[in-house]
């Protein structure tokens, strides 16, 4: 498969979820004028995918700051369940009115910092690329 459709599969299927997830989604950009731009990926090509190959795309980490999300995401063949691609992100959080990077409001740090606590027993930090860029 092509690049694109990597990055296609990981931005609808992680990335779109993962913002709903966290209320920063495209309902929040149409009634709060806030969501997330990306603005670094480091993206990882494991093994070929082919065209029609079914795939589960995992969140395998997620941070952030008071304006800054990073996660790593992980692609995976459904049936023979090979690691075919990564991506890891480094995305801001702005205000879509003004194009300024704006801080988190409090419920969206309440459900982030959940999700953290729930979940980060099954992150895997390993050979992250933007860590030192959250300011914590």
């Amino acid at each position: 498969m092509n690049v694109s459709y990597y990055l296609l599969i990981f931005d609808k299927y992680g990335a779109d979820i993962l913002n709903d997830t966290f209320k920063m989604g495209e309902h929040s950009a149409r009634t709060t004028g806030k969501s997330t731009m990306i603005v670094e990926s480091h993206i990882t090509y494991n093994q070929e995918l082919k065209m029609n190959d079914e795939v589960n795309v995992n969140l395998v980490f997620f941070d952030h700051d008071k304006k800054r999300l990073q996660y790593k995401m992980e692609m995976i063949h459904k049936q023979k369940q090979y690691l075919a691609s990564t991506i890891e992100v480094l995305a801001l959080y702005v205000d879509l009115n003004n194009r300024k990077v704006s801080e988190f409001e409090g419920d969206k740090l309440e459900i982030m910092d959940n999700y953290i606590k729930n979940n980060k027993e099954k992150f895997d930090n390993t050979n992250l690329k933007f860590s030192s860029k959250l300011k914590k």
